[in-house]
């Protein structure tokens, strides 16, 4: 089960924002459950994207409204 912040900051990763704006921790977690992958570019910038399994989530929760 995902807390509410590392719910939101799967929403935010869907939605494009950087991660460098984002918590470790959360990341770290959603990284971990495979729900996210992180590209590093270079030393200062990384990239992160849903994996199917983190799409999913973000559809079932969908559903449930």
């Amino acid at each position: 089960m995902l807390s509410p912040h590392e719910f939101a900051t799967l929403m935010l990763i869907n939605d494009g924002h950087a991660v460098e704006h984002l918590e470790r921790a959360e990341l770290e977690t959603l990284r971990t459950r495979q729900l996210i992958v992180v590209e590093r570019r270079d030393s200062a910038s990384a990239r992160a994207s849903l994996t199917p399994r983190g799409n999913s989530v973000l559809l079932a929760a969908a559903r449930m409204r």
